[in-house]
């Protein structure tokens, strides 16, 4: 994977604090972009696991 800059998300619109994206070697990154320094380093296919998981509902019960 090639490195890519911070890409925010698409459902934020004009707001600042949202989620944003990028790759770094191996790994694809996650941020919120109020809290800059705390990331969460995943695989691509991990990070794919976890938003089906999210989209079916996986999860609803800890909201």
């Amino acid at each position: 994977m090639t490195d890519t800059e911070w890409q925010k998300s698409s459902f934020s619109g004009n707001v600042e604090n949202c989620v944003e994206v990028r790759t770094v070697g191996w790994a694809v990154e996650l941020r919120e972009s109020d809290e800059g320094h705390l990331t969460i380093r995943s695989t691509p296919t991990a990070l794919a696991a976890l938003l089906l998981g999210v989209k079916a509902g996986e999860f609803d019960h800890h909201a």
